[in-house]
C-alpha cells in the first residue's frame, strides 16, 4: 500500500465510464468510515483536505491519520489538497507528502488563472505530484469557498481546451450547474449536459471533476430535522445525473456535504435517544458507521467504482 497519484485511476475511469469518489476528511472517525467502505467495496479512493480541514485539524494530523488508515487497510490512497488558494499552500502540501493538489484560480482572470496554474503544475510535476485546476465558478458556500449565485459562471468549452493545453494540468474541475453546500437547487435540479459533452469532445483524454456533487440524501436531512436540526428544503444533485456525467469524462466526484449530514444526523439521533450519554465513543462510533454505509452506497450506486481497484 502507498500514497499514490490519481493518474492511472483516472485513465481506467475514463475508459470504463465510472467515477471515483473524492471524500473530504476532517477527523479520525470520518477517515475510518470512508476507508472501511472503500476496502469492503475494493474501490479506488481519494481523500481530500480543504482549507477548513487544515485550520481545524492541522495538516500534520490529517496526513498521519491517512497514513495510518492506509497501513491498516492495505489500500493505495490518493491524498489531495482541495481548493488550494495560492501557489504557497500548494507547494507546502506537495512538500508535506500530498500526491495531488488543486490550485483554484477561478477567482482570477482567465490569463491570470493560466499563469498561476502553470506555476503550480511546473513545481508539482517536478516532484511527481498531479494537479487539478478549476475553470468557471461554482455557486454556494462550503468551508472557505463562498460564491454568490450572481457571480457563478459556467465553464466555456473552448476556454477549457485552451486552458489545459497552456497549463499542462492533469485534471480540470468544471462548472455545469453543481454548487457547494446543502442547497444546490432552488427549483428543479438541472445540469448542463450539452456543455459537458462539448468539453469532453474537445478534450477526450482529460479527466474532468465535479465539485459540489453531494446528493444530499433525504433520509439524513429528515433525521437532522427530526432531532432538532434546521435545514429545511436542502436539495442535492440527483444520483442519476451523476451516473450520466460519468459517461463524459467525469472521473472525480467530490463529496463533502453528504459526509457532514450522515455524521450529524447520527449524532443528533443518538443525543435525542440517549440524553444521559456523554461518552464521545458512544455517539462518534455510530456516526462513523453511518458514514461507512453512506460511502458504500455512493461507491456502488452513484460512482460505479466498486471492485475497480
Amino acid at each position: 500500500m502507498a500514497l499514490i497519484t490519481s493518474k492511472q485511476m483516472f485513465e481506467k475511469a475514463i475508459s470504463s465510464n465510472y467515477a471515483i469518489g473524492a471524500f473530504n476528511v476532517n477527523n479520525m472517525e470520518i477517515i475510518q468510515g470512508i476507508v472501511e467502505a472503500a476496502k469492503e467495496e475494493n474501490s479506488p479512493l481519494i481523500l481530500q483536505v480543504s482549507a477548513g480541514a487544515r485550520k481545524y485539524a492541522k495538516p500534520i494530523y490529517l496526513v498521519k491519520l491517512v497514513e495510518a488508515a492506509m497501513d491498516d487497510s492495505g489500500l493505495d490512497i490518493v491524498l489531495h489538497l482541495d481548493h488550494g488558494e495560492d501557489f504557497e499552500i500548494c507547494k507546502k502540501c506537495v512538500d508535506d507528502g500530498f500526491t495531488s493538489v488543486m490550485i483554484d484560480g477561478s477567482k482570477h482572470s482567465f490569463n491570470e488563472n493560466i499563469e498561476l496554474t502553470k506555476r503550480v503544475v511546473d513545481y508539482a510535476h517536478s516532484k511527481g505530484v498531479v494537479v487539478e485546476a478549476e475553470l468557471g465558478k461554482l455557486a454556494g458556500v462550503e468551508d472557505d469557498v463562498n460564491v454568490n449565485a450572481k457571480d457563478a459562471t459556467y465553464t466555456d468549452p473552448d476556454q477549457a481546451a485552451e486552458f489545459v493545453e497552456k497549463t499542462g494540468v492533469d485534471s480540470l474541475a468544471i462548472a455545469i450547474g453543481t454548487s457547494h453546500g446543502a442547497y444546490k437547487f432552488k427549483g428543479e435540479p438541472k445540469l448542463d449536459f450539452q456543455r459537458l459533452k462539448k468539453i469532453s469532445e474537445l478534450m477526450p483524454d482529460t479527466p474532468l471533476v465535479l465539485h459540489g456533487a453531494s446528493t444530499v440524501l433525504p433520509q439524513f436531512v429528515e433525521m437532522c430535522n427530526k432531532y432538532g436540526g434546521k435545514i429545511p428544503g436542502a436539495q442535492g444533485v440527483p444520483e442519476e445525473m451523476l451516473r450520466e456525467a460519468a459517461k463524459y469524462n467525469i472521473c472525480k466526484i467530490n463529496i463533502d456535504t453528504d459526509l457532514r449530514l450522515a455524521m450529524t444526523a447520527s449524532i443528533r439521533n443518538n443525543f435525542a435517544e440517549n440524553p444521559s450519554e456523554f461518552d464521545p465513543r458512544k455517539y462518534l462510533g455510530p456516526a462513523r458507521s453511518a458514514i461507512k454505509e453512506m460511502v458504500q452506497h455512493k461507491i456502488k450506486t452513484v460512482l460505479g467504482s466498486s471492485h475497480k481497484r
